[in-house]
């Protein structure tokens, strides 16, 4: 057998097979650890200290005298190296030093040998600070001239000379709401300190819960003024994610890694529920406006679209979320003359940052609402008029940026979908109903998904790993990805299983950890399977390559590779072959020149269509989602029962995203919404009483991990299909020629004063 060269099918648990989570029993028993459940004995606790205003400069702090427990308070001097960080550009303080430009931001850390102690210590310490006026939201920082960053534009054609002709026109306006990543576990790190090899100092091992090890460790080293090579960073595992802990980790992470390397001491920085959620940055706000010319059967012929973010108060990831938001604005529908331009704005809030789907929900989103109002102005069926407008053929295959859309499958999963779901008989069943209820109305909602898959800056779009094989025919694998509940690890087992062909359950992932494998990309961009797949499968080969040659010594036949195993394992070891070896993988081909606005930012795209069906009480506006019918593509899923759980999480998130979930901002600038008896997720009592999920067969993908395809953020968008479904039952209050307004998120608030406004133009 060469290297990379096809490997013999063996009997046993294999790809593409249903299988549970490989820690699923383990986290609804509470066996599960995370990095609060490590021991740590003699930690000491650090409390952040935070800022009283929104915007303002500082003039000092005020440290009583400390008391039984409390070892240190440290403030911006402390930092031995500098102190500023950020993902992209490094404009983001640890600890605020002049300037105050959110409330709630870290100012001081207080260390202490409870956290209980060194809590109470903490609201005793005072931040002296000049009040400045805030800048609160989007319209007031324009207002100023507050931008984060310069606009981005793609355009094709002469976007006024086509919406100058097309025979119809029409305007509107879109704002996404923000959205709290409400994760399960909240933003924690424990940082112990050891002996350095490369210097009399310390190093330091970090237990956190981040989606970036890499990123931590290098933010880490940075702050502390020491080599990367001393800073370790393990991730046991995550009780969600999102994205939130994709950049938001660090200041947790760099804490308390200060507080160890002044103590000496294991220290620990966890944030409660209400000190995350008024600490953190959310999913970006946008206000989209547009312009779009059509014809009379409904097609698309230009659009002009803005799209502007509240960044809140440093850059994080805003950039590449709008640019983001900029790809996904065409969806599904060729656009053949366009202008997108994104901005971003400063606001004294926090940063906001990474999550599920990256800006590109906010921008589908926009083009949705485009369809929606050319479908009511024409009269024409919403669903048709989408069609009409899908990725086709040349020359309509062309994306905004020039990229090829080479299969478009919608249009395939559209006509599966609707023939699945009997849609004339559906349609029929809700008009009847509303016939005969006059203050409770259905609505039905119809979305499609086309969605990019990879990290858009071609550097981050690589992985690897490491396999060790045991005399006993066991199996560690160490992997750059990390866990946070949506399976990564049950498909990278699967995934060296199937190359030496043993049951998964000899087969251990281990701890990421970035002392096993280096200079990893977070996972994040839906990228974790494709990337890490590639990267084990890769090392998992080396390994069968050698322990075929020695199977073939042994007599054993490849089909009973796996069945021997142990016998070869053991074999090579005695041998002394090597059974350790590592694996490493590039995607090809991604390439994005941002100032022309063109390029390949994407190795592939998934989709994906949805169906919603809601009912709404016009009394009170409180609704129900009733039926959600998804098709969607996974490509050849590694792991189907696990795909089939991502399509379902994503719908109900996104779903949250419209409906329920209001983030709130005082007059002050503190974040109000700071726990679930104020900020509303979905709970099981919302999830739709018939909720089918049907991935697309028959869609493997050329050159992925095992023909399958990225889950993990495109089914966010199917959510989109319960805004419309909305809109069609708010419209059936009255007058259904005229656009309903239905404000995001659609809270039951929203939904009355819709209906409200809807039975007066009756």
């Amino acid at each position: 057998m060469t290297r990379g060269g096809p490997v013999t099918p063996t009997p046993g648990p294999r790809l593409h097979q249903d299988a549970p989570h490989e820690a699923g029993h383990k986290h609804v028993t509470g066996l599960a650890r995370y990095v609060d459940d490590l021991p740590a004995p003699g930690c000491v606790h650090g409390v952040i200290v935070r800022s009283p205003v929104a915007h303002g400069r500082l003039l000092g702090v005020d440290v009583p005298p400390l008391g039984p427990g409390v070892l240190r308070v440290l403030t911006a001097v402390d930092i031995p190296g500098d102190n500023a960080v950020g993902p992209i550009v490094h404009d983001e303080p640890v600890l605020a030093r002049d300037e105050l430009t959110w409330k709630g931001q870290p100012v001081a850390l207080v260390l202490g040998d409870t956290r209980e102690v060194a809590r109470a210590f903490a609201e005793r310490v005072v931040v002296r600070c000049e009040v400045l006026p805030p800048v609160l939201d989007l319209e007031a920082a324009e207002a100023q001239g507050a931008w984060l960053l310069e606009p981005h534009v793609i355009a094709r054609g002469d976007v006024e000379v086509a919406l100058g002709s097309a025979p119809h026109t029409l305007m509107g306006e879109v704002r996404t709401p923000a959205q709290d990543h409400f994760y399960l576990e909240t933003q924690v790190t424990l940082a112990v300190p050891e002996e350095s090899a490369l210097s009399d100092g310390p190093s330091f091992r970090l237990f956190s819960s981040t989606q970036h090890p890499t990123e931590l460790q290098r933010m880490v080293a940075h702050v502390l003024h020491v080599a990367e090579a001393d800073v370790v960073v393990e991730v046991p595992r995550m009780g969600g994610g999102f994205g939130g802990k994709e950049s938001q980790a660090t200041l947790p992470a760099c804490l308390a890694a200060l507080g160890a390397a002044h103590t000496g001491r294991a220290c620990k920085v966890w944030l409660d529920r209400g000190e995350d959620m008024r600490i953190t940055g959310k999913r970006h706000p946008f206000r989209g406006r547009w312009r779009a010319g059509f014809d009379a059967q409904g097609r698309l012929l230009a659009l002009d679209a803005e799209l502007v973010a509240d960044g809140g108060c440093s850059l994080d990831l805003t950039g590449p979320i709008v640019d983001r938001a900029l790809f996904h604005l065409d969806n599904a529908y060729f656009v053949p003359v366009l202008r997108f331009v994104g901005k971003a704005v400063r606001t004294n809030t926090p940063s906001n940052t990474a999550f599920r789907g990256f800006g590109g929900p906010q921008g589908a989103l926009v083009i949705e609402d485009v369809m929606e109002r050319i479908a009511l102005h024409l009269g024409l069926d919403p669903v048709e008029v989408r069609r009409r407008n899908y990725y086709g053929t040349a020359p309509r295959n062309i994306a905004p940026y020039g990229q090829e859309v080479p299969e478009a499958r919608v249009d395939r999963i559209t006509s599966q979908l609707v023939d699945a779901v009997d849609l004339t008989g559906w349609r029929a069943e809700i008009a009847a109903f509303n016939a005969a209820h006059r203050h409770h109305k259905r609505g039905l909602g119809f979305t499609p998904v086309k969605f990019g898959i990879s990290f858009t800056n071609a550097l981050l779009n690589q992985a690897g790993a490491l396999v060790l094989v045991y005399a006993d025919g066991t199996v560690q694998l160490n992997h750059g990805g990390t866990e946070m509940g949506q399976g990564l690890h049950t498909k990278m087992r699967a995934v060296a299983a199937d190359v030496f062909g043993v049951p998964t359950a000899r087969v251990r992932v281990m701890t990421t950890s970035t002392e096993k494998v280096p200079n990893t990309s977070a996972t994040a961009a839906s990228s974790g399977s494709d990337l890490n797949g590639q990267a084990v499968r890769a090392a998992c080969l080396v390994v069968r390559e050698r322990m075929d040659a020695v199977a073939a010594e042994l007599g054993v036949p490849p089909d009973q590779f796996g069945a021997s195993f142990r016998q070869i394992a053991t074999a090579c070891w005695l041998r002394r072959v090597s059974l350790s070896s590592t694996g490493f993988y590039a995607t090809p081909g991604i390439v994005y020149d941002r100032p022309r606005g063109a390029g390949t930012p994407f190795y592939y795209y998934a989709y994906g269509a949805a169906f919603t069906e809601v009912e709404v009480n016009g009394w009170t506006g409180e609704n129900r989602v009733r039926r959600v019918e998804i098709l969607h593509d996974v490509g050849n899923p590694l792991v189907p029962s696990i795909d089939r759980g991502q399509v379902e999480g994503a719908f109900v998130q996104g779903m949250g995203w419209l409906t329920t979930e209001e983030v709130r901002y005082g007059a002050d600038g503190d974040c109000v919404t700071r726990g679930p008896s104020t900020y509303k997720i979905p709970s099981v009592g919302d999830v739709p009483e018939v909720f089918r999920v049907r991935l697309l067969e028959d869609a493997a993908q050329p050159g992925t991990i095992g023909g399958s395809k990225a889950v993990g953020e495109p089914p966010f968008l199917h959510g989109i299909s319960v805004w419309m479904a909305l809109r069609d039952a708010v419209a059936a209050f009255g007058n259904r020629s005229v656009p309903t307004s239905l404000a995001l998120p659609a809270t039951a608030e929203n939904v009355l004063f819709a209906v409200d406004q809807q039975r007066g133009r009756s």
